[in-house]
């Protein structure tokens, strides 16, 4: 569409008042206008210019790293900073507040999942302006009103399909935050001429309008709570610790009151998990297995690695060597350093038209939450709100009263962890449905994704952008080094004329199990087309969101409300 066509005479030109340097190409809203004030703005925009050159230096030395690994080289514990990990330091003592953290459930920042999500018995709401949310300028700014009536109490949701009203319960779930990562930007603001960088917005709006409320209401080290995702070294850590100090100095509160904790979902970073706990041990709650994010960085890491082809997605679970290795490191150095140790995500959704099989899904939560637990996981996550009750009635039953397994789970026996087990090959078998699944769930995520929603419940499971990686990552990498196929497929190699076959019967099957008026006024067609650009690209992609980014992206004159 023109720019031109957004003007409409008749309407009355409204723009957002912005600090010098700042320019919004975001649609206007008044609803939005109170998020994004002329103050706001310039704290982000002071943030924006203090760490630029930070992040951009990481950037690049992750460029250079994957440089590295790709001319076969493995990642690996820095010598230099042994002093760390041999050090005897720990973290700043966790606020009472988050002490119990056994259940936590994590979904985007929409206004009625906020609600269900705080109101659901879970311990902590991560709110998600990452892997389970499509960055379009209303989603994002949407989120951000939606949290500011979430921290003041005030928030509400008229369903009126359902005729029904929704609001917070008295006792609600701790709310975290978790911002964009460092190599997201953010296009529709405009710093000294750049697009801002995507975490320093949603991490910079956050804080400015909420910061008060949690010092009112409960005083030093108990918020604001967040999640940092996607780090690869303990240099982006000190570059978010620096952040926090900063923002705690503007708004004249204690030091150590901004809290976070880090998802360890990048191979690199699992060898600089003491680093990273270092790096922020004034404002740390911990770390988390990150585990999808984990397996697609996998793929990456050794997208370079011939020998190093992952078997079927739905194969890569915890009782793979190198993923049990990677969640017994976590547990040992957090309780080392006296945090919480936090566990995975349980994907599964309720299967409300089939009792049988929900139970056996609930079953399957159950043995992994079991697992986690007793590996010494101070708590876990899970998907949807129906799987509150499995998780926390494991994680009570094995840990009493207890408000988390600090002191009494030290696992040293996991002092003892090397190079090789972290990296050990993951066993299993490559299949063509394998194959299909990937391509099936990639195209239907991206399609969703494309059309503003970036939590999609696929085949029982909830898929987000993480698990869409591993299915393109994985696609990407049979394509390049003409994977054979195992069971059904076995001794067929995995080939661009395979492939674009599977693409295409895999769209009619799509096209068949949504509904042809679905698929038509869908984006499943685009989607198809830069996912499978994606697979069959001569060199990977970092991130399937970033070249899909661009699609979303819509700017706007100054001056225009709506279309």
């Amino acid at each position: 569409m023109d720019i031109g066509t957004y003007y409409q005479p008749s309407r009355k030109i409204t723009a957002y008042d912005v600090p010098e340097g700042v320019d919004i190409r975001g649609r206007f809203d008044e609803e939005f206008a109170k998020i994004l004030t002329k103050d706001a703005l310039q704290f982000v925009a002071d943030l924006q210019r203090e760490f630029r050159n930070h992040i951009k230096y990481a950037m690049e030395y992750r460029k250079e790293a994957k440089k590295r690994y790709n001319e076969g080289a493995l990642p690996g514990f820095d010598p230099t900073t042994r002093y760390i990990r041999e050090g005897e330091w720990t973290c700043a003592p966790v606020p009472p507040a988050v002490a119990d953290r056994k259940v936590e459930i994590t979904g985007p920042v929409e206004r009625k999942m906020i609600i269900n999500a705080l109101n659901s018995g879970a311990k902590v709401f991560m709110a998600d302006f990452e892997d389970a949310l499509s960055p379009s300028w209303e989603n994002l700014m949407r989120g951000q009103v939606n949290l500011k009536d979430a921290v003041d109490g005030t928030i509400s949701f008229h369903d009126k399909a359902r005729s029904r009203v929704y609001k917070l319960n008295n006792q609600t779930a701790k709310l975290f935050v978790r911002p964009r990562g460092w190599h997201l930007p953010e296009s529709h603001i405009l710093i000294d001429g750049e697009p801002a960088t995507g975490c320093l917005v949603d991490f910079g709006l956050y804080f400015f309008h909420n910061f008060a409320t949690f010092r009112q209401a409960q005083g030093q080290g108990f918020g604001p709570f967040f999640y940092l995702p996607k780090m690869e070294h303990s240099r982006e850590a000190k570059i978010w610790n620096c952040v926090f100090e900063r923002a705690e100095k503007m708004a004249g509160i204690e030091r150590g009151s901004v809290r976070a904790t880090v998802l360890i979902e990048t191979l690199p970073a699992v060898f600089q998990m003491d680093e990273i706990l270092y790096e922020l041990r004034d404002h740390s709650v911990g770390l988390n297995c990150g585990r999808w994010d984990y397996i697609f960085s996998y793929v990456k890491m050794f997208q370079g690695h011939w020998d190093r082809l992952l078997p079927d997605r739905v194969q890569v679970g915890m009782t793979q060597h190198f993923m049990k290795s990677y969640s017994d490191l976590l547990i040992r150095t957090c309780h080392r350093r006296g945090v919480h140790a936090m566990g995975g995500m349980a994907a599964q959704i309720p299967i409300r038209d089939n009792p049988a099989a929900n139970e056996a899904a609930l079953d399957l939560v159950r043995k992994d939450k079991l697992r986690e637990v007793k590996a010494g996981h101070d708590g876990t996550w899970a998907a949807h709100p129906g799987l509150i009750p499995a998780c926390m009635e494991v994680f009570t039953n094995n840990m009493g009263n207890a408000p988390n397994q600090i002191q009494t789970l030290k696992r040293e026996d996991a002092a003892n962890l090397t190079k090789e087990d972290l990296l050990q090959r993951p066993r299993g078998v490559r299949t063509m449905e394998g194959l299909r699944l990937n391509t099936r769930i990639g195209i239907q995520y991206l399609a969703a994704w494309l059309t503003g929603t970036g939590s999609v419940p696929l085949y029982n499971l909830m898929e987000d952008a993480a698990t869409a990686e591993i299915s393109r990552v994985q696609n990407w990498q049979w394509l390049k080094y003409g994977a054979e196929l195992d069971g059904d497929g076995f001794g067929v190699k995995v080939t661009p004329e395979l492939f674009g076959r599977v693409v295409e019967e895999e769209m009619t099957r799509i096209e068949n199990e949504v509904g042809k008026e679905k698929f038509r006024k869908g984006m499943y067609k685009d989607a198809c087309k830069i996912f499978s650009r994606q697979c069959m690209a001569k060199t990977l992609d970092d991130f399937l969101t970033l070249d899909a980014y661009n699609h979303i992206v819509m700017h706007y004159p100054k001056g225009v409300s709506k279309m």
